[in-house]
């Protein structure tokens, strides 16, 4: 009997799954593996957030598996040592994994691929599995990736996706090989209260209500912060719960100004990737260098105490920071004005706020995460990098009825817009009773301090 293996990492789903597909195609049964590899853990990105939806989406996984006459095998250590010994239990031919885009996929792809030719095994790597386009697949005429959006977005639109897949109908799976016991529901602790579950099936309800209820009004919605309109499906494409490709094409079948916008943002998601496939220390340095001092830890301590609390006292600030720990997630809009207003105009270095959003974000992925942070920093492919984006001013245009504020931040509740945007104006004793703090920052010394760091005036 020849057996495959199919290793599972960022795409923990059944449908329009290219390696899974390829591996039951050449073979007579496969092993669905996925290593909780420990090096991920190491490194610090097994936070509890991610570990919790992880575990959900594992146990969809291994339940649609099991519809399907299959299961899960689950494996815990170095992710090669854990393939090469489940492909010697399973006598397996050959393995199927998607691509990676980080220095540390493109390492760890290396090292598998060495050690099963050693073994007289082959490794077939699936791209456009994690990403509509590939990184690499479109190139300026003068350099290695594009490193304005608008240009490659153009040759992104022209691009011939491949058709999307449906899932398989059974997927047999050799008895000989076995795994972990899955943890019970609930068993991760310290993840955010209001997590949402994790799982390609979630995943799929959520799409199908999106495209019901919100996709055609994307384009005029997906900014305003208290109506709460974007797609909600960024933690499901960071697991790969949901095909890139298969939602381009169903947008794309949709049409109008929502359906194109959402595919817009799709395409955003792969230029990061090609960005940093193209430039690995992006991940933690400076993409364009305008030279900072930044502050740090040591240096505003308590200013950035004070953002990652919620207590800056701007208040829209301070609702996007607490629903950053309630929910694990944040609107977009809120993620840009928190990491404004840390790197401009608390002056504080963007690696701070990036290692914050990774700690706590249910869809940190590190190259959205980073680079867009970078954006905001303007040390990214922003090309207006001394852009500062005014809390008080943005709260007011996507929050004008202070609904978002008062959601997240009850201590001021009682007050109504445009007050709410603005509770250091109220008299004294009205404003002592909020309980809530005063700004850690004039926001026009916040922003002499950045201007003078970075040049812009004597």
């Amino acid at each position: 009997m020849h057996v495959s293996v199919v290793l599972f990492t960022a795409d923990l789903r059944l449908y329009d799954h290219p390696p899974l597909r390829a591996a039951l195609d050449a073979a007579d049964a496969v092993v669905p593996l996925f290593v909780r590899d420990r090096a991920v853990e190491a490194a610090g990105f097994a936070a509890p957030n991610r570990r919790a939806f992880l575990e959900g989406c594992l146990a969809d996984l291994d339940a649609s598996l099991r519809e399907r006459g299959g299961r899960l095998v689950v494996r815990s250590g170095d992710l090669v040592e854990e393939v090469c010994r489940v492909v010697t239990e399973a006598d397996a031919d050959e393995v199927h994994m998607s691509d990676g885009h980080s220095a540390f996929a493109v390492h760890r792809e290396r090292r598998l691929r060495s050690a099963l030719e050693a073994a007289g095994r082959r490794l077939f790597v699936h791209d456009a599995v994690t990403v509509a386009v590939p990184p690499g697949t479109l190139t300026p005429a003068s350099a290695d990736h594009f490193a304005v959006f608008t240009p490659y977005y153009r040759h992104w639109a022209q691009v011939a996706l491949r058709p999307a897949g449906g899932p398989p109908r059974r997927v047999p799976v050799p008895d000989l090989v076995h795994g972990e016991a899955l943890p019970a529901p609930g068993a991760i602790t310290g993840a955010s209260p209001a997590l949402p579950p994790g799982g390609e099936s979630e995943a799929r309800k959520q799409v199908s209500a999106y495209w019901r209820r919100g996709l055609d009004a994307y384009d005029t919605t997906h900014d305003d912060l208290a109506a709460d309109a974007t797609s909600r499906l960024s933690a499901h494409l960071h697991f790969g719960t949901l095909s890139p490709v298969e939602l381009v094409h169903r947008a794309r079948r949709r049409g109008g100004p929502g359906a194109e916008a959402l595919v817009r943002q799709l395409a955003w998601r792969d230029f990061h990737r090609q960005v940093l496939a193209a430039r690995p220390d992006a991940a933690h340095a400076d993409y364009r260098t305008k030279r900072d001092r930044w502050r740090t830890e040591r240096t505003a301590g308590p200013d950035i105490e004070a953002w990652r609390e919620g207590r800056t006292g701007y208040p829209v600030v301070d609702a996007a920071m607490r629903q950053l720990r309630e929910e694990g997630w944040m609107h977009n809009r809120a993620r840009l004005l928190t990491a404004s207003f840390l790197a401009k105009t608390l002056y504080v270095d963007w690696r701070i706020g990036a290692a914050h959003f990774l700690h706590w974000l249910v869809d940190g992925d590190l190259a959205n995460n980073q680079l867009n942070w970078q954006w905001m920093a303007g040390t990214g492919t922003d090309t207006r990098p001394n852009r500062v984006l005014n809390p008080v001013t943005q709260g007011k245009k996507y929050d004008p009825l202070g609904a978002y504020v008062r959601r997240w931040v009850p201590e001021l509740s009682a007050l109504s817009a445009p007050a709410v945007h603005e509770p250091w104006k109220l008299p004294g004793p009205e404003r002592a009773a909020l309980g809530y703090p005063d700004p850690v920052v004039a926001l026009p010394d916040g922003l002499d301090r950045f201007r003078r760091a970075r040049g812009k005036q004597p």
